[in-house]
Parts: C-alpha cells; sequence; structure tokens
C-alpha cells in the first residue's frame, strides 16, 4: 500500500503550515492595546482588546480597558452596555464604576450616574475616588451636598488626594478659614508635581493675605467655634497676628508659621496628632522649614523672590530637595477634626 500523499496535498499542508500563526498572549495585547491609547489611537486599542477578549472574554481588566477604550473613542453606546454589565458583576471593583460615572456623565444622564455612584460607595464605603468623583458629579449641579461626601471621603481615605482637593477649592470661596488651608497644604503635599498642586499653591497664599488674617481679631473668632481643633488652631494662630503689621511676604508667612507651630506642640495643639504639623515641625528640625515654605508657596507671584532665595540659598535648596525625595508624606487614619464638637 503506497502511504505517500500526492504532491499537490503535501504542498498545500505545507502552505497552510506557514500560514498559521501563533495566537498572541492576552498579556501581549493588553500591552498593545494600552501603547494604543496612551498614543490616542483609540480605535485600534479597542480592536486589539476585543481580540484578547476572544481567548479571555470573563476577564475583568480587559473588559475595564475595552470600557476605557470606548469612551475615550467617544463611542458611549458600546461604552454604556459594557459597563453596566461590569458593575452588575460580583467581582466588580471601584474602577468599574468610576468608569460608570465617566460614561454617564459622556451621555449627560445624572440620574444613572447617581445611581452607580451610590451603588459603588455601598459596596466600597471607603473609597476616596468614589466619594471625590461622586461629589464633582453633585458639585457641577452647585449641590452642597458635595462637600459631605468630600469630607466623608478625608475621613475615610485619608491618602487619597481628590477630596482634599475639592474640599479645599469649597472652602476658599466660603467665609471658612481654617479647613481650606489645612487641606489645601495636605494636597500640596500629596500631589505638589500636579496642574492642580500648582493652582493650589495659589490659593494657599491668598488663602493666609485673604482670609484667615483678614480678621483682626483672630482670638475672638476662636472662642466662638465650638470645635476644639478649630478653636485650637486659631487661638495659636491669634498670638501670629502682630507680624502681619508690615503685610505678608515669604519671610513674614514663614515666620508665622514657625512660631505657630513651636506654639502649638508645647500648647493647646498637644491633644491632636496632626501629620501635618509633624511634616512641618520635621522641616524645622532639618533646618528646611524657610526652604519648605518656599517650594510651598511657588506661585507666579513669588517666583522672582524664589529665584534670587535660590541663588542665596543654593546649599540649603540642594539638602531641601534630597530631603524631600527621600520622603513619603500620607495623611494617616484617625487624624480627621473636622466634625469634633
Amino acid at each position: 500500500m503506497n502511504n505517500r500523499l500526492p504532491a499537490f496535498l503535501m504542498a498545500c499542508l505545507i502552505t497552510c503550515s506557514a500560514l498559521a500563526q501563533p495566537e498572541e498572549s492576552v498579556s501581549t495585547l493588553r500591552s498593545r492595546a494600552k501603547s494604543f491609547i496612551q498614543t490616542g489611537d483609540f480605535d485600534n486599542a479597542a480592536l486589539v482588546l476585543r481580540r484578547a477578549l476572544i481567548q479571555l472574554p470573563d476577564d475583568l481588566e480587559l473588559n475595564k480597558d475595552l470600557v476605557l477604550a470606548y469612551t475615550l473613542k467617544r463611542d458611549y453606546a458600546r461604552a454604556r452596555e459594557k459597563v453596566i454589565t461590569l458593575c452588575d458583576r460580583p467581582e466588580a471593583d471601584v474602577v468599574c464604576f468610576q468608569l460608570a460615572g465617566n460614561v454617564f456623565k459622556a451621555l449627560e444622564e445624572v440620574k444613572e450616574c447617581e445611581k452607580y455612584y451610590k451603588k459603588g460607595l455601598k459596596k466600597f464605603p471607603n473609597s476616596g475616588p468614589l466619594h471625590s468623583e461622586y461629589g464633582e458629579l453633585l458639585w457641577s449641579a452647585k449641590d452642597t451636598r458635595a462637600i459631605d461626601l468630600w469630607e466623608k471621603g478625608i475621613e475615610v481615605d485619608p491618602g487619597f488626594g481628590g477630596n482634599y482637593y475639592n474640599a479645599a477649592l469649597y472652602y476658599y470661596y466660603t467665609t471658612e478659614k481654617v479647613w481650606g488651608l489645612l487641606y489645601g497644604e495636605i494636597f500640596v503635599n500629596l500631589e505638589g508635581l500636579s496642574e492642580r498642586g500648582r493652582s493650589m499653591r495659589e490659593l494657599l497664599l491668598k488663602g493666609y493675605k485673604e482670609k484667615l488674617f483678614a480678621d483682626a481679631d483672630l482670638g475672638q473668632l476662636a472662642e466662638k467655634t465650638d470645635n476644639p481643633f478649630v478653636r485650637a488652631y486659631l487661638t495659636e494662630m491669634a498670638k501670629q497676628v502682630s507680624l502681619t503689621g508690615k503685610g505678608i511676604d515669604m519671610e513674614t508667612l514663614t515666620q508665622i508659621r514657625t512660631r505657630f507651630l513651636l506654639s502649638w506642640f508645647d500648647g493647646l495643639g498637644k491633644p491632636f496628632p496632626f501629620k501635618l504639623f509633624d511634616a512641618q515641625r520635621q522641616w524645622l528640625q532639618a533646618d528646611l522649614f524657610q526652604a519648605y515654605n518656599q517650594w510651598l508657596f511657588l506661585t507666579p507671584e513669588t517666583q522672582a523672590s524664589h529665584e534670587q532665595w535660590k541663588k542665596d540659598h543654593a546649599e540649603t535648596w540642594t539638602r531641601f530637595q534630597q530631603f524631600q525625595q527621600n520622603r513619603v508624606f500620607r495623611m494617616p487614619a484617625g487624624q480627621y477634626y473636622h466634625t469634633l464638637h
């Protein structure tokens, strides 16, 4: 019996074998899709992700990436359909609900957007990002319930920066004098290099000039507050008012904040452990508090004087930068004082 295949059949098999390509791994496809997203090619990102989902149709991360690609390419119909399915899955995470919020915001379906933020917070009550973004949704409609969400986000997830930023902005445009400054400075320490961090610096400087020391009698204001932390803060700051007689510049602001720190830790601040003030004291003890204030309040208004200060204090500025590179600032749990009475 002749077991040899006909020549034409052998040729077909060789050709088919040459044409057959091994299926690329899901990790390779996902990495490629991310590269497409980074370069703004959202169509190809979606195409590649759909290819990857043929291999792993239920993979949560791939499906989240596809929702993101659809959202970025403004294919909101597909994004909406897929994100609803994602949020219904038992393993849905915080990002799933953030993606849902983005989709429904883009579609201007406010009620649905709020529904999914509430659903997300019910499942993840300690999520800082969900509190922050839900608050932004409310504030876009000038709904003042937003500040309650941002405050709650600060309380339950103190390491997340977005709620500090939103709350600081909110308080800056109210008569409140303390929390805008504290939250703003915390945010700059968390995200000092971001665009939002740079804009917050300007509000901080204005906050000291136009709000905190606009009232000449901080002591009287302290007596009227029910919050013991705020009362202690205003009482200690009231002791520094005399330094503002010639106006507030970088030198006087550093003096005010230095004297406040020394008084705070030796006096009314003892019952209130607060990471921000601990960090300030660390700069002070390292003889770098002036450099820290130069960095913190760097704005277009202070740029020229800052550059001159760096030239005059080059060694100190170098030490400050080295010190800062080796430090991680993070607010701990249990130091939330806004609701104290």
